[in-house]
């Protein structure tokens, strides 16, 4: 059965109205599971009844992913390499009316930006895009070729794609790809007035065409603020719980993006504070131990401070979120503003000073090869 088929079987009020009628009880059986559990015990962890929970949950997060993963983070740098975007997407920077510079690094800009990122220690590095016709498969694949040598696992988050063309790029040296569907509920075609990007099925079934194309990793989530987001968060495990049956060699990874200001930009329809997003994270790990959980320079440096224990397993450090925004030093072109400034030194000396190693290498194309 494809996912298509599953997610029509599930109506988001129907679920969301299942997670809010979770109780204490079902929360305590879900806490207190011995076996794997099940998208119906991650209703319960997702729910408001979860709430009082917070500190059981944080403990078991915790000693989960140490049992799993060690206490390592996996450090990241996003590359943004244009902002060009013929999609109107009312909560994002890059969006076709806004009125901002628009700029796709040349090869030789692109050369500039890895030279200052190799130089902060990186080895894994994701290049991000808008959704544009003008920057296509053949820039990709040329970026690639160029910045292959200098990175061991390259990560990319541009527009959907056929099956095909990830396969083209996987040749390439691609190894991951994230692949956000925002929200899965109605709201999303008002979010999405125009462009490719309001096919809501297109999007969808992105990622089962990586899965096809046999890449390595797939990294999903939500954009936190467009919806509920305890339901959109369920649809999301829903959506990993089909995808790692399906697609059983590939990796997976969550990542958690609250909307953030940017030009021309709605206001969040919901928030989450703080303690909520600590028990969303920690929701997904006791409903999934393998699955790596991502945090972004979208967070304060308080919270990431705190909550880089309790489940997350990669962290991005030092961001930009514009094209050459490492050594151009353009204004007014980034896709949102960011909150924790920090340079990647001062956070690898966060991680260390609470016992953990920030990793900057833990995976090359070559093991692949070997296995």
């Amino acid at each position: 059965m494809s996912f298509q088929e599953i997610f029509a079987q599930h109506q988001w009020q129907e679920i969301s109205q299942q997670i809010y009628d979770k109780t204490e009880t079902d929360v305590l059986f879900a806490l207190q599971k011995k076996g794997k559990r099940d998208l119906e015990d991650f209703m319960a962890l997702l729910s408001p009844a979860a709430e009082p929970f917070l500190e059981e949950m944080a403990v078991l997060s915790q000693r989960i992913t140490q049992r799993r993963f060690g206490k390592v983070i996996q450090m990241y740098i996003p590359l943004y390499l244009s902002n060009e975007c013929q999609n109107i997407c009312t909560y994002c920077g890059f969006s076709l009316t806004n009125p901002i510079k628009r700029l796709t690094l040349t090869p030789e800009e692109v050369l500039s930006e890895v030279d200052i990122i190799k130089g902060y220690g990186f080895d894994h590095v994701l290049l991000v895009t808008g959704e544009s016709t003008h920057v296509d498969v053949s820039y990709f694949k040329e970026t690639l070729q160029l910045i292959r040598p200098f990175f061991s696992h390259i990560s990319m988050e541009v527009q959907p794609l056929e099956e095909t063309e990830y396969r083209q790029l996987i040749g390439e040296g691609l190894n991951t790809v994230y692949i956000y569907q925002e929200t899965y509920g109605s709201l999303y075609d008002s979010y999405h007035p125009k462009g490719r990007k309001r096919n809501f099925e297109y999007r969808l079934e992105t990622p089962d065409r990586l899965g096809k194309a046999g890449i390595h990793k797939i990294g999903l989530g939500c954009l936190l603020g467009l919806d509920d987001w305890r339901t959109d968060s369920w649809f999301t495990g829903l959506h990993l719980d089909y995808l790692e049956k399906q697609y059983w060699k590939t990796k997976f990874s969550i990542s958690f993006p609250r909307i953030r200001p940017a030009t021309g930009c709605i206001e969040p329809k919901v928030t989450l504070t703080n303690h909520q997003m600590v028990q969303l994270i920690c929701a997904y790990r006791l409903f999934n131990e393998n699955v790596e959980l991502s945090l972004s320079t979208r967070e304060t440096e308080n919270f990431r401070n705190h909550v880089v224990t309790l489940g997350i397993t990669s962290m991005s450090a030092g961001s930009k979120t514009d094209p050459g925004g490492y050594s151009l030093h353009q204004e007014a072109l980034e896709q949102f503003t960011i909150e924790d400034n920090r340079s990647p030194q001062e956070i690898a000396s966060i991680l260390q000073s609470s016992g953990y190693e920030p990793v900057w290498k833990d995976w090359d194309m070559a093991m692949d090869m070997t296995a």
